[in-house]
């Protein structure tokens, strides 16, 4: 069950909640008149681009040499 606060209470200990948010990785859920208005969610953690994909190609066949067949072009 997710946590809830009321908007009072939130806008009060603001700074305080977004940085258990960060922390938990868990979100808050925030009401006003016991009705559910906002969510406040941990933003997903950064994956770096550059080698993301390391590994997870293989070649196994050469790639190197030249081709055995012969090709035909026509302008």
């Amino acid at each position: 069950m997710e946590a809830t606060i009321g908007a009072g209470e939130f806008k009060a200990r603001c700074l305080k909640l977004i940085d258990d948010v960060a922390a938990t990785r868990e979100p808050l859920v925030i009401t006003k008149h016991g009705v559910a208005v906002a969510k406040l969610v941990p933003i997903p953690s950064e994956t770096r681009l550059f080698g993301a994909l390391k590994g997870s190609v293989r070649a196994t066949d050469d790639i190197v040499s030249p081709l055995d067949n012969d090709w035909e072009a026509t302008l």
